[in-house]
């Protein structure tokens, strides 16, 4: 019953929410400089506009109704799963991004495991070797890992990895050897972050009263830090790995356009570029709803973490 109660109240809280995230997302398509119109009469600035063409094209996409109307007709439309159509190619946005999409899952996922694996790794070692050579040296290292500029390593990487070596291809689409490079880039300042929260995390549980019991039973400090320190300390984690993939789910810009991605990210760059505000629209409105959705996983997986939530008491 108190698992009900808290998906129930969790989801109630999506409402007003989900309606934030729609006025948004229309206002910033709205915001967007430049005027459609001409931008599709004159998408090279070099023509003169007849001023009949131009009604008519306004009227045609609806912008000469006041915003609360078009707001109105917008919503209804993306409820529906009608994104309307890209002005330059006239193509279904919806379509478009469903192509898209899946290249970006992929490099999402990619990216994610990365992060997981070597940052969770990381910061066990660190955490386990405190003030050791093993916790500096990954200390310095995962500080190295944040300073690097996401667009500089991608360009070091293909420097090193295709112009040097030969190994990998330099863009576009060849199997999963094409995700490697774009996958470090999204992850590798992610792992420095993900490895030092949990060295943090892990060190706060070893200071608490319930780990000196433990290690008073005779446990070994390894098996006090991964059967305790570590679960106790996967909340903090969740919250943060799962917004981070909700981050890449929502478009590797940097590593998409580098590496010439056809995802979701780089769709969005271009249409910011063509000042194509129905699909920038489209774009903020997918990018926030994966944020929400992700949310709603992350309280869920609270349920098995955290025995408390099941018990219906309250977390502090």
């Amino acid at each position: 019953m108190a698992v009900l109660k808290y998906i129930g109240k969790k989801l109630l809280m999506l409402v007003p929410v989900l309606f934030g995230i729609s006025v948004l997302a229309f206002m910033l398509g709205m915001a967007s400089p430049g005027d459609p119109v001409e931008a599709i009469l004159n998408p090279d600035g070099t023509q003169i506009i007849d001023q009949k063409e131009y009604d008519i094209v306004r009227e045609r996409l609806g912008l000469d109704d006041p915003v609360p109307v078009q707001y109105v007709k917008w919503l209804k439309n993306a409820l529906t799963g009608e994104l309307g159509r890209s002005f330059f190619t006239n193509k279904e946005i919806k379509e478009q991004m469903a192509y898209r999409l899946p290249y970006t899952i992929r490099l999402a996922c990619f990216g994610m495991a990365l992060t997981v694996v070597f940052g969770l790794l990381f910061g066990i070692l660190m955490a386990m070797r405190r003030d050791g050579p093993v916790d500096h040296a990954l200390r310095f290292l995962t500080t190295l890992m944040l300073s690097v500029p996401g667009f500089w390593l991608a360009i070091l990487l293909i420097l090193v990895f295709v112009e040097k070596l030969h190994l990998l291809p330099t863009s576009g689409l060849n199997g999963f050897s094409s995700y490697i490079m774009p996958g470090i880039t999204v992850a590798i300042s992610t792992i420095g972050v993900c490895a030092r929260l949990t060295r943090t995390s892990i060190l706060d549980e070893l200071g608490k009263q319930y780990v000196t019991v433990a290690s008073s039973k005779g446990l070994n400090a390894r098996k006090v830090t991964m059967r305790h320190a570590f679960r106790n300390s996967l909340i903090p984690i969740t919250t943060f790995l799962g917004n981070y993939f909700a981050g890449i789910l929502g478009g590797s810009t940097i590593a998409e356009v580098i590496f010439n991605i056809p995802g979701i990210g780089n769709y969005a760059i271009s249409a910011v570029k063509s000042r194509d505000y129905y699909v920038v629209q489209a774009y903020v409105l997918f990018t926030a709803l994966v944020y929400v959705v992700m949310t709603l996983v992350i309280d869920l997986l609270y349920l098995v973490i955290n025995p408390k939530i099941r018990a219906g008491e309250k977390i502090g």
